[in-house]
């Protein structure tokens, strides 16, 4: 199998459907695809005219939160229509919202306006700032994202709101019981010195965390040999993927992370005893 286990479509943050994101995975030869939008499994709800061949595993990409860092938590082979995982997500999706109103208010007195409204336009049903990035580059505002989270979204921008979102260890437990997997997303991205990131690993583990990924889109191969040792050391199953967005990044696309070591690969999450795709 060739499996692609963390992608989005523009029911979060990504800019295609979820059938250009089954093509695109057939035409690159992935044979297991997990589309985990943020927050939303609106891409699970929607009927689809062609798998091309494909396994879609039902995933998700939970906001988690651990001591001051924003984490990211995949979830794999979840039941979407689980009660305790919607209440979760919705409250997620609502927290979201009323954080673009704060940063509409704050950017309205700034002189910008119409943020709402091209919110309400997206097909997404999950706000993140890189969908209020794209409005501040649209509208002029600013030249690039990176400006516009500079400027104003990042921690020290003009209209930067602080956010807090579940616990890590809330949302691992609502995955299990919404008979997930759960997955340690992109750990080698996250502003954690060494100290700090096995922190996070031991933590994750001891409740009862299932994998990590260790080979996503532009890793650094330093940094994939050092996720693959300390996910051996923490007894936890490896997971890949792309965390694809956008076609239109040349530098990214669906299946394009390096192949995890041969030692590793033993270890993959799809040979976890629930594993059932």
């Amino acid at each position: 199998m060739k499996a692609d286990l963390h992608c989005h479509s523009y029911y979060s943050d990504g800019n295609h459907a979820p059938d250009f994101l089954l093509k695109r995975a057939a035409e690159n030869g992935i044979t297991h695809l997990a589309i985990t939008d943020h927050d939303c499994t609106t891409a699970l709800e929607k009927p689809l005219d062609d798998y091309y061949g494909l396994q879609l595993i039902p995933g998700i990409e939970v906001s988690c939160q651990w001591e001051t860092q924003e984490i990211h938590l995949i979830g794999l082979g979840i039941d979407w229509e689980n009660t305790e995982l919607k209440n979760i997500l919705y409250k997620q999706q609502t927290a979201r919202r009323s954080r673009c109103e704060a940063i509409n208010q704050i950017l309205e007195a700034n002189g910008i306006e119409g943020l709402l409204d091209y919110l309400d336009a997206l097909a997404s049903t999950t706000f993140t700032r890189s969908h209020i990035a794209d409005f501040l580059v649209l509208s002029g505002h600013t030249k690039n994202k990176q400006k516009a989270f500079k400027q104003y979204l990042g921690k020290k921008g003009k209209a930067y709101v602080p956010f807090t979102w579940i616990p890590l260890y809330e949302a691992i437990n609502a995955i299990h019981n919404a008979a997930g997997l759960t997955v340690l997303a992109h750990p080698g991205r996250y502003s954690l010195n060494k100290r700090k990131l096995e922190a996070l690993i031991t933590h994750f583990k001891a409740n009862e965390g299932d994998g990590m990924e260790v080979s996503y889109g532009g890793i650094d191969p330093l940094m994939q040999r050092h996720l693959e040792q300390l996910a051996e050391s923490a007894s936890l199953f490896i997971s890949v993927g792309s965390d694809f967005h956008n076609a239109e990044a040349h530098w990214t696309d669906i299946g394009k992370f390096p192949t995890p070591s041969p030692a590793a690969i033993k270890n993959a999450i799809w040979n976890h005893p629930r594993w059932h795709f």
